[in-house]
């Protein structure tokens, strides 16, 4: 019983285009989260983008076809949330703990991309963070780093 099971959710998977992702897929998940936190601040810039294709590039490490479907259905998903829960409880069934502090790192790179940190973004990684298990210490830390690398330093407030 258990193998036909298996079979089933393998046969699914293998009738699924390469450059397609499932809703529940942990990287839509992910994209998803980017975009909400892109969106935040009221606006995408060209270059918050440019930073979003580099994250998926880098993490997933897909083709330009697959890497395109990837942002489309991120931002889909994205734009029909009504909360965050469903993004990080599909991640944290997927990441360890060192994983969600460093997807944490990956959405403050998103954040300092356009040279800016608003306070709304702060709160839309705040929330996230919090969903995930991430301590407010590493959340802290993960920002630093980022600003360190990106902005010469600015790591003021939280």
């Amino acid at each position: 019983m258990f193998d036909r099971i298996l079979d089933f959710f393998q046969d699914l998977a293998a009738d699924r285009p390469h450059d397609t992702f499932a809703p529940d897929d942990p990287r839509v998940a992910f994209a998803g989260l980017c975009f909400q936190v892109m969106e935040a601040d009221g606006r995408v810039s060209d270059t918050e983008r440019q930073r979003l294709e580099a994250l998926l590039r880098e993490r997933y490490q897909l083709d330009k076809n697959q890497l395109q479907a990837l942002i489309e259905a991120g931002q889909e998903a994205g734009s029909e949330a009504v909360d965050y829960y469903r993004f990080t409880s599909d991640l944290k069934r997927h990441l360890g703990p060192d994983e969600c502090v460093a997807l944490v790192g990956a959405l403050w790179d998103l954040v300092y991309a356009d040279g800016e940190r608003s306070e709304m973004e702060d709160h839309v990684i705040w929330r996230i963070a919090d969903l995930l298990g991430v301590s407010s210490r590493d959340r802290v830390v993960e920002r630093q780093k980022v600003a360190e690398r990106t902005v010469g330093g600015d790591t003021g407030g939280d």
